[in-house]
């Protein structure tokens, strides 16, 4: 019983930790990591299917790092490694050209994406892998997801504190007590000697 209790607690714990992790990418301040969940083996073996990868920004990126990128669609990122990387002077890039373009390419791939963009694009680069794990983070960013695996399980949690908290104060209640009718002294009608009468005889109150 203790095992399971343990391990329950364990998951329980786990799914609390994903699920403040997940809160925290959120947060809009510079530098924050962002997590993404690997929807495709585009990456395999390096990053396979329902992978959780968090995404770093930095200065700057090289050939050879695997990147997080924006694509036209607002919703859509790819998550591919950087193969090229050059400058040119294109209209595409701005008036003055002279940007840095980079070209990604999955390493499952047999051909790159044949999509050049610039630094602007790049959500990050990812510095942790966790395989299997984005699973559940992308049901937790659902309604639904959210109350079965963050709310629910930090209830149970608290409500096991509460009560673990409850039979530690019962205890010293109860400790108190003992010791309280241990050293109480006695009353004095079971403690004083009987008084004597004028006859001899003894009296009581």
């Amino acid at each position: 019983m203790k095992i399971f209790k343990y391990i329950l607690n364990t998951l329980l714990a786990l799914l609390v930790l994903i699920g403040v992790l997940v809160v925290f990418s959120f947060i809009p301040f510079p530098g924050n990591y962002k997590i993404f969940t690997v929807q495709s083996g585009s990456m395999s073996p390096a990053i396979h299917t329902g992978s959780l990868v968090f995404v770093k920004p930095l200065a700057d990126y090289n050939v050879g790092d695997v990147i997080t990128r924006r694509t036209k669609d607002p919703k859509v990122t790819i998550t591919h490694r950087i193969v090229s990387k050059e400058e040119i002077d294109s209209p595409q890039f701005g008036e003055a050209g002279g940007k840095i373009a980079f070209e990604t390419k999955g390493d499952a791939n047999d051909s790159s994406d044949m999509e050049k963009f610039t630094a602007e694009g790049i959500v990050g680069k990812v510095f942790l892998i966790i395989p299997l794990l984005g699973y559940p983070v992308a049901y937790a960013k659902t309604t639904p997801g959210i109350i079965l695996l963050i709310i629910i399980p930090a209830v149970i949690i608290i409500y096991d504190e509460i009560q673990k908290i409850k039979k530690e104060i019962a205890k010293k209640i109860d400790y108190k007590k003992r010791v309280e009718k241990r050293f109480t002294p006695l009353n004095s009608a079971e403690g004083a000697p009987a008084e004597q009468d004028s006859t001899g005889g003894k009296k009581t109150q």
